[in-house]
């Protein structure tokens, strides 16, 4: 198959995935079941010899015979093809319904999340004291993360390989946080305390896609997830802010002080099951942030692009240098981060086939901004390093800020081309998708050679 007769496969696909998104009684694992159907007829037709183009079409067709839902989506496009190829005979095909199961067991698997968060009190060890605070903050990717890597194993009912992978990346995790001399004054512990989640919420990527971790499909659907995760896990944490508060003053109204089982108890358990339930919520009501997600990319990706416009300005007007300080270079690093999640999402949410307009110019003009602007802190930093030597923060800026500069880089340059009309919208997606395996490199990196490197500093 040509790279030409793979694109316009892919853009038909792409096609037909979105109307089956569009179906709010069609749940996210049932579209990609189906999807998953039509892609495995469609390898076995042209493997057959059949030209991509006529392997779709009849894919389609045999998918109809499956499913009503083909036949409403040949319904809808009526000037094409399909139509006289899907609407052939009869059928009741309706979606796959969930289980019943999958409430309680998202309840259990949520509780048991608190539960182990409170475990290590069993030992001594109290989060609200001073001298073993340290080990929460050292393990808190692993409490949260590591409950939500289980659920998604057992709803993806991953194979025994797969759980082996997640058990032994886990297994990393902890022993890079637990077994290294780190004081907590010291550069590599706050280095290790930031990357350790980055490393492991990708390697809940991994359960998340069911062990198909190399599909570049499953990899943008779990960008899109950490989107919608990220929302409804804001709007879980506002309303526990609310209960808080009002646990907190209705006891006191009576006499009672709750403060001690509200910090003790109900925050953090909250927290740690919150995690789960955010998980869930993103699987069984994606209807609803799906409206709501692209809504809020759409009205903060201008913000960003003045911001970092006036920013950039203000830097060139006054001629003052970025300060390389540790505050100021996470707020800037925090700043291209936050840039870079509005990209990834705006992708995941977009239609692939759909042509340029003025949204892609405007998402160009704050990629090329804030590649900018990633360029002068790597200037500021590299010549803070050249006067005063290496240390774990300078250097791990550093690695940050050069890996965020390749991506920012080559998507500008997609980007560009993409807007005039020379390259496909699926080449930005695909350079996203893979190039997640660059951050997991990077915060392993940071996590497993830093402290050692750096003498535990």
């Amino acid at each position: 198959m040509t790279v030409d007769s793979n694109n316009d496969l892919e853009k038909q696909i792409a096609e037909w995935r979105a109307y089956m998104r569009r179906r709010r009684e069609l749940h996210q694992p049932d579209a990609e079941e189906l999807e998953d159907h039509l892609r495995d007829r469609i390898a076995e037709l042209t493997a057959a010899g059949l030209h991509s183009d006529e392997a779709f079409l009849i894919a389609v067709k045999r998918m109809g015979s499956l499913d009503e839902l083909s036949r409403e989506f040949a319904r809808e496009h009526s000037e094409r093809l399909w139509k006289q190829l899907v609407l052939t005979g009869d059928g009741d095909g309706t979606p796959t319904s969930r289980t019943r199961r999958e409430l309680p067991t998202m309840i259990a698997f949520a509780v048991g999340a608190a539960v182990a968060f409170k475990v290590p009190v069993l030992f001594g060890v109290d989060f609200t004291d001073d001298n073993n605070g340290g080990f929460y903050l050292r393990n808190f990717g692993l409490f949260a993360l590591a409950p939500l890597a289980a659920y998604f194993a057992w709803r993806r009912r991953v194979s025994t390989g797969v759980i082996g992978v997640l058990v032994a990346l886990f297994a990393l995790g902890a022993v890079a946080a637990n077994a290294y001399p780190m004081a907590m004054d010291t550069q590599t512990i706050v280095l290790t305390m930031i990357h350790l989640p980055i490393a492991l919420w990708l390697v809940v990527g991994v359960a998340y896609t069911g062990g198909e971790w190399r599909s570049d499909r499953r990899r943008m659907d779990f960008i899109r997830f950490t989107g919608e995760w990220f929302i409804y896990f804001v709007l879980i944490a506002l309303g526990g802010g609310v209960l808080t508060a009002f646990t907190v003053g209705t006891f006191s109204a009576i006499g009672l002080n709750a403060e001690t089982f509200v910090g003790q108890w109900l925050v953090p358990c909250g927290a740690m099951a919150g995690v789960v339930v955010a998980a869930w919520l993103v699987e069984a009501k994606q209807s609803v942030v799906e409206n709501m997600a692209p809504v809020l990319t759409r009205v903060f990706t201008p913000l960003f692009t003045v911001t970092l416009l006036v920013l950039l300005g203000a830097i060139i007007w006054t001629s003052n240098g970025i300060d390389v300080e540790r505050d100021v270079l996470i707020i800037f690093d925090l700043l291209l981060v936050v840039v870079l999640g509005l990209l990834l999402y705006a992708i995941s949410a977009r239609d692939p086939a759909a042509k340029p307009g003025v949204f892609d110019k405007l998402q160009l003009a704050l990629v090329v901004t804030a590649l900018v602007i990633d360029v002068l802190v790597l200037a500021a930093i590299t010549g803070r390093i050249t006067e005063f030597g290496f240390t774990a923060n300078k250097t791990a800026a550093l690695g940050e800020n050069l890996v965020l500069l390749a991506n920012l880089s080559w998507s500008a340059w997609l980007f560009l081309g993409f807007v005039r009309g020379r390259l496909p919208f699926g080449k930005m997606e695909h350079w996203q998708t893979r190039y997640l395996v660059v951050y997991a490199a990077w915060a392993w990196i940071v996590v497993l050679a830093f402290p050692p490197l750096f003498d535990f500093a």
